[in-house]
């Protein structure tokens, strides 16, 4: 069993997270139209060997908001998660919440070790602001479903999936933080490129995963950020694509994070 607990971030944000296992300390960074429990399957493998936190990002779940959003400020809640955990963990961060994580651990957050798992950055060559632009006109005009329906398509998920996955109960209140992830992967190098600078102000050691079945610009991302930053690994999932079995990940994790 887990308890719900409950930190405020630096703007007054209520920031709601649950924590399992005993062991090093590691935060876990959901992507776009996440909350604490899509990764709560991978804590419960994790916590075996390690104290693990997932939490909400901000407007999602049990988590506050601020209509006046800032990358900064999410950056900000990891910094008061660090704080209510003892002063250091280590992070890892799934598709935008690895971009999440990446501009944390760039800023100088007291991280032990991070895992940036398929931050899906864009070849330098193709501008990605045009499909996101969509996306967010949708949102302005509060046609949320429509908005979480081609964001899933743009991700790659088939026509009838994502119509059925937008239609889930609560698809719609979680909607409007596709905007946050958006930004978060737009901090640094606009339109969705490779933040070079960014990547090279992260001086912890750094596991860069990808799935060997993944979309090729994902492994090809993965390539690029582990080329670019000063202490990476990069290992690939074998036959694994986006989402992976948290039974095949967690021991993946615990290699690295037990070093």
């Amino acid at each position: 069993m887990t308890n719900l607990e409950k930190v405020s971030s630096a703007d007054g944000t209520t920031i709601a997270y649950e924590r399992l296992g005993n062991g090093s300390r590691v935060i876990l960074v959901g992507g776009a139209l996440c909350n604490r429990h899509s990764l709560m399957p991978l804590a419960k493998e994790l916590s075996a060997s390690a104290d693990v936190v997932t939490y909400d990002r901000r407007g999602r779940g049990d988590s506050g908001d601020n209509p006046a959003y800032s990358v900064q400020r999410e950056v900000d809640d990891l910094g008061a998660l660090l704080t209510a955990l003892g002063g250091t963990a280590a992070v890892y961060g799934h598709s935008s919440g690895a971009g999440l994580a990446a501009i944390a651990a760039s800023t100088g957050l007291p991280f032990t070790k991070v895992v940036l798992h398929e931050p899906p950055y864009g070849p330098d060559d193709v501008d990605s602001s045009d499909d996101g632009g969509q996306v967010l006109e949708l949102l302005r005009e509060d046609r949320r479903q429509e908005a979480v329906e081609l964001f899933l398509m743009m991700a790659g998920m088939p026509k009838q999936a994502a119509l059925e996955t937008a239609a889930a109960p609560g698809m719609t209140d979680v909607a409007p933080t596709l905007a946050y992830d958006f930004a978060v992967m737009d901090h640094g190098a606009p339109g969705g490129r490779t933040p070079v600078d960014l990547l090279r102000k992260i001086k912890q050691e750094t596991l860069v995963l990808a799935g060997t079945a993944s979309p090729p610009f994902m492994a090809d991302a993965a390539h690029r950020i582990a080329g670019v930053l000063p202490a990476a690994r990069y290992a690939e999932l074998a036959d694994q694509g986006h989402a992976v079995p948290p039974e095949l990940l967690a021991p993946v994790l615990v290699d690295f994070l037990s070093r």
